[in-house]
């Protein structure tokens, strides 16, 4: 008899998804076991074997398109011949909103964010219709100039709207064009038209991930009151060891000195190691330094967490994130590998920026965002001299941090940083 195949919750926060890729056509044998379709989650890409064997009679959502949790996918039966007419597959449909006759149907309202609260609607306008461009040919054509300077124009191929006519009322005449005149203007650009509309735009579906991404964020600025402290330091004592290190052959970048000094500067402010569960209206104390670091990928921002940061070496750390952010960009991180943490670090320094404020990542309730490293006058011994500086951005939750704790966090950071031969310990 027919039965349904209805879309998997494949990782703890999955609303959705994206089918990437169907790896049995209609009509195909499936056997359990057997790898039956990619699909792209909040998280990662993730491969879906079948739980049930039969014959996959019906695709009912094709690559590319997306389907809730429980959602009808596929339709399959318990033998090849088997008809599926007027079988109605079970599952969960996705919202619809009736529109009326001859009406096409609106897009469905933005969800509530939390009670009381719901996204405002920014709508985007139109290409304009009725738009000429400024600097055409037609223009060329009003421009005051002689019949004689428009015809010798045209054989030169000189733009008259470059030309600073001599004429009454700066009427171009011949003689400005004489190509031997040294105050004649260079001719900029390639006098080509725009074909588009002005306010043109093309459309592309957001991601399972992108959604993610977007929802989170928006409630963590929403709801979470962010305060910021920085702190500008010396990176010249860290530049130093890491060549050091480097001719000793081993190899480590400044984000894992950061990532040290970072999990070293919790274990003795415990306060910055922390949550905040919303529900219970309750603080979350971690008893153990678990560091999430930002790594970008193709679909958005995910981040992989080090675990028991504290206890581990520049190396084993320098090893750990490397590995983390290849399965990051491969879609291979398994859940355990991204869910929960303690504390996160987003660096931006290797696009040099100079520096940034973080979004929290709850339910954590500090983020620490790292600038690049820029070269800049100093004072030394009560002179200018050239240096080396980084900017420190500390983003945290004032319902649980307050701003002496995160100030005696970051000059902590800063003390390790600036005496890195302490992380080597």
């Amino acid at each position: 008899m027919p039965f349904t195949l209805t879309m998997p919750k494949l990782t703890p926060t999955m609303e959705g998804g994206t089918i990437v890729k169907w790896h049995k056509k209609e009509g195909d044998e499936v056997k359990s076991g057997d790898l039956l379709f990619e699909v792209a989650t909040d998280k990662a890409t993730v491969e879906h074997e079948a739980l049930d064997g039969g014959f996959l009679r019906k695709i009912l959502i094709p690559e590319g398109g997306e389907a809730v949790v429980n959602q009808a996918i596929a339709i399959f039966t318990e033998s090849k011949g088997e008809s599926i007419e007027g079988y109605q597959p079970d599952g969960e449909k996705k919202e619809e909103v009736p529109a009326e006759e001859g009406e096409k149907p609106e897009a469905a309202a933005p969800k509530p964010v939390a009670s009381g609260m719901s996204q405002v609607n920014f709508p985007i306008e139109p290409p304009l219709e009725n738009y000429t461009f400024e600097f055409d040919t037609e223009m060329k054509e009003r421009l005051a100039a002689s019949p004689l300077a428009k015809k010798l124009a045209k054989e030169k191929g000189v733009d008259l709207t470059s030309i600073k006519g001599s004429g009454p009322d700066g009427r171009v005449m011949s003689r400005d064009l004489d190509m031997g005149q040294p105050s004649l203007p260079a001719n900029f650009g390639t006098g080509q038209k725009p074909t588009a509309k002005p306010g043109s735009y093309t459309e592309a579906p957001i991601s399972p991930m992108r959604k993610a991404i977007g929802a989170k964020l928006q409630a963590s600025k929403t709801f979470i009151p962010h305060f910021y402290v920085q702190q500008d330091i010396d990176v010249e004592p860290m530049i130093t060891l890491r060549s050091q290190l480097k001719e000793g052959g081993i190899k480590v970048t400044f984000n894992d000195f950061i990532m040290r000094a970072a999990a070293l500067a919790l274990k003795e402010h415990p306060h910055i190691n922390s949550g905040f569960d919303v529900v219970g209206n309750k603080i979350a104390r971690f008893q153990t330094i678990d560091i999430a670091v930002a790594v970008s990928i193709a679909e958005g921002l995910i981040t992989p967490i080090v675990r028991n940061v504290d206890y581990k070496n520049l190396g084993q750390i320098s090893s750990e994130v490397k590995h983390l952010a290849t399965l990051a960009k491969e879609g291979r991180l398994q859940p355990e590998q991204y869910r929960g943490g303690s504390f996160t670090v987003s660096n931006l320094g290797m696009f040099g920026i100079h520096d940034f404020q973080a979004i929290i990542n709850p339910p954590q309730v500090s983020i620490l965002s790292v600038g690049g490293m820029r070269d800049c006058p100093v004072v030394k011994d009560g002179e200018v001299v050239p240096g080396k500086r980084m900017m420190l951005s500390l983003s945290s939750d004032h319902r649980v941090v307050d701003g002496a704790d995160a100030a005696k966090f970051i000059v902590s950071i800063q003390k390790f940083l600036e005496n890195p031969s302490i992380l080597l310990i």
